[in-house]
């Protein structure tokens, strides 16, 4: 796992709105190695879907713009790629799972027909051998009577099965990057466990690399290699997996972790006793000079309201854009 697959650099993407033109994602900087599973984690509207689109080619059109940076897939850019080259890319080498089924899915067309699209149009075969690969394809990610069941229509599956159809018809083509939006939002935990097993199996089998985008730091501790912690649509941590869980090197990641619930015995019963990060996200087009985070951080000092800190290296592939990590890195 050394080769870079993908590498995002300096990624910008902007939006035209009522109070002028927001940036989204403020230059944005990781790569994803081969067979790897790399996690995107934070609050709603910190960005993590946004670099999931952009990846695509698929920032909102036409208010949305990348307005700077690169994003390098085996070397090519796809931000300079043409649209029919990112059509051809999408659902065939790069695929995605977004958030909710039921709204993705066509509901006029039967689940069988719409993974054997993807399965004719990339990979040019007729319609007898695109059913069966979608047929293949339902049995894989376990639905039972998938013979049976590829003519049915997404209304008549629930939502777990729902999900289910989402990650057959994104790996129908085997694709090198799978990006998983929140792929088990609203399931059950025993639903949820079933997808992240076909996630981890499909990694396993195909040595396919994973973007999971995800708020669940539970998620985060089963399946990542490594973490990317963002806030108001920048990057303030990076590193392993264990490293971000037990280490963390940033002020806004103890927070995330501290939110997990924490179970508490007393004479009453059981309780989940529940912390929360103070304040909330500052809107985008309202970002001071400083870090973004400053505002709701115990440990903020005046230069943090004052100047936005730079990324500086914590450990060996551990880096947090913190001025406590600055300065401690100046001390030594």
């Amino acid at each position: 796992m050394s080769e870079a697959l993908l590498e995002v650099s300096r990624l910008q993407v902007e939006f035209d709105t009522f109070s002028g033109r927001v940036r989204v994602l403020d230059n944005l900087d990781f790569s994803l190695l081969r067979g790897e599973t790399l996690c995107i984690v934070g609050e709603s509207g910190c960005g993590k879907s946004m670099t999931a689109l952009a990846i695509m080619g698929l920032v909102p059109s036409p208010t949305g713009h990348i307005t700077g940076g690169n994003i390098l897939f085996e070397g090519e850019d796809l931000v300079r790629a043409t649209e029919s080259r990112l059509r051809s890319l999408r659902g065939d080498r790069i695929s995605m799972i977004f958030q909710e089924p039921m709204t993705s899915l066509n509901p006029v067309f039967t689940v069988g027909e719409q993974i054997a699209e993807a399965v004719r149009l990339h990979q040019n075969v007729g319609a007898r051998a695109a059913r069966a690969r979608a047929a293949e394809m339902l049995r894989a990610v376990r639905i039972p009577e998938a013979d049976k069941r590829i003519d049915e229509y997404p209304h008549q599956f629930s939502g777990g099965m729902r999900q289910r159809v989402m990650v057959a018809m994104a790996l129908a083509c085997e694709p090198n990057i799978l990006i998983a939006d929140e792929p088990t939002t609203a399931l059950d935990v025993t639903v949820q466990a079933q997808i992240f097993d076909l996630l981890e199996e499909l990694r396993e089998r195909k040595s396919t690399s994973i973007i999971l985008i995800t708020h669940d730091m539970g998620a985060v501790a089963e399946m990542a290699d490594r973490v990317i912690v963002m806030y108001a649509g920048r990057k303030v941590e990076e590193g392993p997996v264990e490293d971000i869980l037990e280490r963390p090197a940033h002020p806004y990641t103890e927070g995330l972790l501290a939110c997990r619930p924490v179970l508490q015995l007393g004479a009453a019963g059981a309780r989940a006793k529940l912390a929360e990060i103070p304040g909330v996200v500052p809107p985008l087009h309202m970002l001071g000079a400083g870090c973004s985070f400053a505002p709701r951080c115990p440990k903020a000092q005046q230069r943090c309201r004052l100047e936005a800190p730079p990324t500086v290296a914590v450990s060996d592939a551990h880096s947090s854009a913190c001025w406590l990590r600055v300065a401690e890195k100046d001390a030594a």
